[in-house]
């Protein structure tokens, strides 16, 4: 392995790239730490230490940005606006018919949708600056476990300036990602998020082995191994449905005969409805915090119930109540990704057919009847994976940023295999040995 990484390195436009990656990716983790205008650093600096557990949105949003949101850094929206600007962006395909024009008219209707992306993203970057820095005034951003000022300038020019500044970072971080995406290794943004996830692995390590012991350190790590292995063994599982093309006459020359395959992987959704459902069961917290308390000090009913049950990843109902957001919305994005009629039409254009099933709504309804039998399966996969930290939560009182499970463990792995493949064949093309044998 040490010889195959000194191999790329050795090689002068594999090196470039890789060495350009690298240098994006420290720009992106120091921008992370550099405060924003009129932030109090020592109070959330003695915040964060008094502070263990984050819930809900706040955890999701904090881990994509590598723990620049509780910081509030430039950096501390992270790459979340972007990750919700490309859902959105393909979610209105389905609501919006120029959308699905423009998806598919090729390169150019891409680079149009990129482009709405973007302003997307700006525009969320705005919305999410400005309600992080209102729940900051209000002291709720660590809850009651911290009561500092954080803010040194609550005056509407200087809310303004740290809403541009934080705007600008999510600006500057959708730059640097497209940056290595076309001149680096990999995918930009999924390396960015690789990177702000991986960078939490030793603090959180650190964490359990001194809350704990160094026993209970061993245990997560061997599970860690285990669950890293699973991950990568559902990951890279397929369905592969055999296609043959007639041969066909164009002129003198004769056109198809080959036999391929329509790869449907386990895990068609990837990390979405993870994020889907993390979103959607912080929303009643987020309303009840907003929510104050009578003159004689009490609250409303349901707020006390969503305080009690919607608030504690440890407690079953939200437990339940997670797994099942999982399960739908996994059906829901392979529905809205995947389109068996396209796909059967596509085939039947270019005379390709599923051996043993006929051309048209008979394929369709074959490619439909397997998608609905391995989705779920894959369901129940990230349902399980997603509800880890949770489990470990419960058990061993480690905090909800537990390293192997849930959101990380997929992005880690999913980024890791697939740069790792395209370094693979990049060194391949240069008569090298692949990085893996």
């Amino acid at each position: 392995m040490i010889s195959a990484i000194l191999r790329a390195f050795r090689t002068p436009d594999l090196r470039s790239k890789l060495l350009f990656t690298l240098a994006i990716v420290a720009i992106f983790r120091l921008g992370s730490f550099i405060p924003a205008p009129f932030v109090d650093y020592g109070n959330v600096q003695k915040c964060l230490a008094q502070t263990q557990n984050t819930s809900g949105l706040y955890e999701l949003v904090n881990l994509f940005s590598g723990g620049a949101l509780l910081q509030l850094s430039i950096f501390a929206l992270g790459i979340m606006p972007y990750i919700t600007a490309s859902i959105i962006t393909q979610l209105l395909r389905v609501v919006i018919p120029h959308f699905e024009t423009l998806h598919k008219e090729g390169q150019s209707g891409q680079a149009t949708l990129t482009q709405y992306t973007r302003y997307l993203t700006i525009a969320l970057g705005v919305l999410q600056s400005t309600t992080l820095i209102a729940v900051a005034r209000q002291g709720a951003l660590f809850g009651a476990d911290c009561v500092l000022p954080i803010l040194t300038d609550s005056s509407p020019l200087g809310v303004g300036v740290m809403v541009l500044t934080m705007t600008a970072g999510t600006g500057l971080i959708m730059w640097l990602g497209e940056l290595i995406t076309e001149r680096g290794v990999g995918n930009g943004m999924s390396l960015l998020i690789f990177t702000s996830i991986a960078s939490r692995f030793p603090a959180s390590l650190t964490s359990i082995a001194e809350q704990k012991n160094i026993e209970t350190l061993l245990l997560v790590l061997a599970v860690g191994v285990v669950v890293v292995g699973l991950v990568i063994l559902v990951e890279q599982s397929q369905r592969r449905i055999p296609v043959q093309y007639a041969k066909r006459m164009v002129g003198r020359r004769t056109y198809g005969g080959q036999s391929t395959y329509i790869p449907i992987k386990v895990n068609m959704a990837g990390v979405v409805p993870v994020i889907f459902a993390s979103s959607l069961l912080y929303l009643p917290a987020l309303i009840a915090q907003f929510n104050q308390p009578d003159a004689n000090g009490k609250v409303a009913d349901w707020v006390s119930w969503v305080s009690q049950y919607l608030t504690k990843g440890d407690h079953p109902l939200y437990m339940a109540l997670y797994f099942l957001l999982i399960l739908g919305f996994t059906y829901f994005y392979v529905a809205i990704t995947f389109n068996p009629e396209e796909v059967s039409d596509n085939m039947k254009q270019y005379g390709g057919f599923i051996p043993g099933i006929r051309a048209g709504r008979p394929t369709t309804e074959f490619l439909e009847y397997v998608l609905s039998r391995i989705t779920f399966p894959g369901a129940i996969y990230l349902g399980l994976i997603a509800l880890i930290p949770l489990i470990a939560f419960s058990l061993i009182g480690a905090n909800q940023n537990f390293p192997f499970g849930g959101t990380s463990i997929l992005i880690i792995v999913g980024v890791g295999l697939e740069t790792v493949k395209q370094i693979n064949a990049q060194m391949q093309q240069r008569n090298y040995e692949g990085l893996l044998k």
